[in-house]
């Protein structure tokens, strides 16, 4: 077999035939690797979907203006708390891979403090300060909550509490963690036995960048969307894109001795431009991880993904009648309404495909909608009288739902055609449906 029908299968393979196939109907070994699969897959095709790279820009562009406040904020908060020295150090060692801008940032941000401590200012600059971070905050929930396909955000209110409320938990995370280091590199000095142990508890502590990424990720991927996301879907996204992110500092702060002609063009401003390369490949790292665990969560949505993109008119029409039937039914038998999930789970239906349908029937005013705030799921139960719900009302109402006769410059020949549409009905009947199109405005209604 050539290389390139190689290519083809896999092509195939990985657009069609992967998406048919379902968890149930794998054995356990195998059921992760496709799963794997098939989250690289979802997560490479939405960062075109999402244009990440367009949101990674703007995340970088209100970062630039929210800095300064932001590390303002941490120290004035570590202040508070006695812990100021320990919030700097921390700053500067994940600021690492910005050496050349740290005196020049850290220098902004005493002098805000200062000229926020008197005076009108400090109404001001206060203002300044939560507006600034408030922006930033928010226009990073917006962009979770695009690529998790959520349409609501969070309240003001409930951004300004939630928001802040990490802002100040954070600043003792970071003294809390750096307390434990030197207690255990204090305690290494002090004993002779635990020298025996010192390469192993030396290499734990050079894994311990990667697990506070990890944790820190997680932390992110399950709080910033506006839904519900599973830990081990946060998770998953936080270990990929924790991990890429403490390889990508490295790579940065090793290859910057290969970006010293940026120092020939621009001198002393190359840290600028520098500065705005490593956010915004820091934000498409995170929102990358974004994509993924929207994937991990999601994985049930894209089964039979390409099959419904190209479903048929009619085999539509049968899902509409299905789904009608399940909840006419459910209904008429006084038992609780059906849940959206409940269709996929008991009747082996696409997820994504039974939303769709129950949209458009619930839209029809076939059904109803009926929103559990608890469980922050959907049940769904007939909107008109059961008794009166026939098969040929059911495809009547989802064919005529939407706008009809909305053009305003309609020709006379399609005025004529319309007007035998819609008596052509009973004609199609009585002939057995053999009518030619040619012929349409020569039948007799």
């Amino acid at each position: 077999m050539k290389l390139t029908e190689y290519i083809r299968l896999a092509y195939q393979f990985v657009v069609h035939d992967l998406w048919r196939i379902t968890d149930a109907e794998l054995s356990k070994h195998k059921r992760l690797p496709f799963r794997l699969l098939k989250v690289i897959v979802i997560a490479i095709k939405g960062v075109g979907r999402d244009n990440l790279s367009v949101k990674a820009s703007a995340l970088t562009y209100s970062v630039m203006f929210a800095l300064v406040p932001l590390i303002a904020l941490f120290i004035a908060i570590g202040k508070g708390f006695g812990i100021e020295d320990s919030i700097k150090t921390w700053l500067t060692e994940a600021m690492a891979a910005q050496k050349e801008l740290i005196p020049f940032i850290m220098g902004f941000v005493d002098r805000y403090l200062a000229s926020a401590q008197g005076g009108l200012f400090i109404g001001i600059g206060i203002v300044i300060l939560l507006v600034s971070v408030m922006n930033l905050l928010n226009q990073v929930e917006r962009t979770f909550n695009d690529i998790w396909q959520v349409q609501k955000s969070r309240s003001l209110l409930r951004q300004f509490t939630s928001y802040f409320s990490s802002l100040f938990v954070i600043p003792v995370l970071i003294a809390l963690t750096g307390g434990i280091n030197i207690y255990f590199n204090n305690l290494l000095n002090q004993y002779e036995l635990m020298q025996v142990l010192t390469p192993l508890l030396s290499l734990g502590m050079k894994f311990t960048p990667y697990l506070v990424s990890w944790l820190v990720f997680t932390a992110i991927y399950i709080s910033v969307p506006n839904t519900k996301v599973k830990f081990q879907s946060g998770f998953i996204a936080g270990v990929v894109a924790g991990t890429a992110f403490q390889f990508f500092q490295v790579l940065y702060i090793e290859g910057q001795s290969y970006l010293s002609r940026y120092d020939v063009v621009y001198g002393s401003f190359a840290a600028i431009p520098l500065l705005l390369l490593w956010l915004q490949i820091s934000f498409t790292i995170i929102l990358l991880g974004a994509e993924i665990s929207y994937a991990s969560q999601n994985l049930q949505n894209y089964d039979y993904e390409g099959d419904t993109k190209n479903i048929s008119i009619r085999y539509k029409k049968f899902i509409s009648l299905f789904l009608t039937y399940i909840i006419v039914k459910r209904f008429e038998s006084n038992e609780a309404p059906v849940r959206d999930e409940e269709f996929s789970t008991r009747y082996k239906l696409p997820i994504r495909l039974i939303n769709q349908v129950l949209t458009e029937l619930t839209a029809a005013r076939i059904i109803t909608e009926i929103v559990d705030a608890d469980e922050k799921s959907k049940a769904y139960q007939p909107a008109m009288d059961i008794h009166q719900l026939s098969v040929d009302a059911l495809f009547e109402r989802l064919e005529t739902d939407g706008a009809e006769l909305f053009l305003s410059n309609k020709s006379e020949e399609l005025d004529r055609l319309w007007n035998k549409y819609e008596s052509l009905g009973t004609a199609l009947k009585l002939s057995d449906g053999r009518i030619l199109i040619k012929d349409i405005l020569n039948e007799k209604a």
